[in-house]
């Protein structure tokens, strides 16, 4: 018993080849009629011009019907013109046969032609070709009983068994061809759920590739942060220690002295808060809980990813930003971080490596919430992205980078964290002149961590 998905998929299968299919009926209609004025020259010469007018009416309304079949309504009714189509020219050929010489004329071997092509062209049902030849046959005994001379009975045995010959023919092959078809289908049907069944394993595959990439890229980075954080944080002990020693000491100094020793220690006494903020950003990635969720605040992700990268844009590109109050979003708050870092990077090596001259390098970051939406965007006034390229950033190890400089993780990585977060991420870009990327998160409200 064939699969319901399979025969429903054969059904809409046949029913666009049917379309195609009549229109190839059509051609043929319109070439072969008009062909026919040869045998009707040999034939039946005095009937020549009227049966010539009566074939340019056949194929005028069989180049309707090719015509029809263009449109939308036509393809919903392909169906039905796909009967209309071969009898069309057995209505034609029938009263042919009724005003020359009814059942002994010769044209009966004309309606043999029709049938044939409903077996070899038309992609007809069982049914409809039993249906098909009925009529045929039911239209050549018409036509015969209005001429009103009736041959003699071994003339009108031999067409008719001719004719019925040809109907079994057509329809056993009918019905084959059909079975065969079926077959055939279903078998490219399997193999491509196959296939496609192939490909989905392979992309998760992929993305299991890609989650341990970037759980080794988590892991390594906490155990060098554990590292760092242990190697600093007794220096910056006895940092603020002696800060507050010497601020102690400061009162014994001369009035006069005591201003810029002040100011002195208040510059160092920053210096020393900055690295702690940034041993306190590192210290997440000593135990980074990947699956973790909560409202996060847009402005501190951005803030540390800035602090993170503030080597490279510091003093060489402008950073513009505008986020919205209190927006926040519900995500985890490392792989956040690690999403805003990535595009960040991206946009710092894309500024490097366009020449500037009458703007600045600069990156702007906007946060709003409109729509149900919490939206973040990141947009560099860089090289942009080649059109052939915008389809495939997204892609796993696509990288238009040179050899060493970078994986084709980053992206990819990116796309599967907004889509692990219930976001969409997209690009705006025009090369040569900026490159934005849009991350868009449902608002939710406050939920359990899980």
């Amino acid at each position: 018993m064939a699969d319901a998905a399979v025969v429903e998929a054969f059904h809409t299968y046949e029913a666009q080849q049917r379309i195609a299919n009549t229109k190839v009926g059509c051609a043929l209609v319109v070439t072969l009629m008009p062909l026919g004025s040869t045998a009707d020259y040999f034939v039946y010469r005095e009937k020549l011009w009227s049966f010539f007018w009566l074939r340019v009416a056949c194929d005028a309304i069989a180049t309707i019907i090719w015509a029809l079949l263009f449109t939308d309504r036509g393809r919903k009714i392909g169906k039905w013109l796909g009967v209309i189509v071969p009898l069309l020219p057995v209505v034609f050929l029938a009263w042919m046969i009724a005003v020359t010489e009814g059942f002994a004329s010769p044209y009966y071997a004309a309606l043999n032609l029709v049938l044939l092509a409903v077996g070899a062209v038309l992609r007809w049902t069982t049914r409809e070709s039993i249906v098909a030849v009925l009529l045929v046959l039911l239209m050549y005994i018409a036509a015969g009983l209005i001429h009103g001379v009736i041959p003699p009975t071994r003339v009108v045995f031999i067409n008719f068994y001719f004719i019925a010959l040809m109907d079994i023919i057509v329809v056993v092959g009918t019905y084959f061809q059909s079975r065969q078809r079926f077959r055939e289908f279903a078998l490219r049907y399997e193999l491509d759920k196959s296939r496609k069944a192939l490909e989905a394993s392979l992309q998760q595959l992929k993305e299991n590739e890609m989650q341990l990439v970037q759980s080794e890229k988590l892991a390594s980075l906490g155990r060098m942060s554990a590292g760092i954080i242990h190697e600093i944080n007794n220096p910056l002990n006895f940092a603020t220690t002696g800060l507050f020693t010497l601020r102690k000491k400061g009162q014994f100094l001369a009035p006069e002295q005591q201003e810029d020793y002040a100011e002195v220690l208040n510059d160092v006494e920053e210096g020393v808060k900055r690295v702690k903020t940034i041993v306190s950003d590192l210290r997440m990635f000593t135990h980074p809980e990947t699956e973790s969720r909560d409202q996060v605040e847009v402005a501190e992700v951005v803030a540390s990813a800035l602090r993170f990268l503030s080597n490279e844009w510091k003093d060489k590109v402008q950073i513009d930003q505008q986020i919205a109050e209190h927006q926040t979003i519900w995500a985890n708050k490392n792989k956040m971080i690690h999403l805003v870092t990535n595009l960040l990077q991206n946009s710092l090596d894309a500024l490097m490596a366009k020449p500037f001259q009458d703007e600045k390098p600069a990156i702007r970051i906007e946060g709003r919430v409109e729509n149900g939406s919490s939206i973040l965007s990141v947009r560099d006034n860089g090289p942009g992205i080649a059109p052939a390229d915008v389809g495939k950033i997204f892609d796993p190890f696509f990288t238009t980078k040179d050899v060493g400089e970078g994986m084709g993780l980053g992206l990819s990585i990116c796309y599967r964290i907004v889509k692990e977060s219930g976001g969409t991420i997209s690009v705006k870009t025009e090369q040569g002149k900026f490159c934005e990327f849009t991350l868009e998160f449902p608002v939710r409200t406050n939920q359990a961590t899980h």
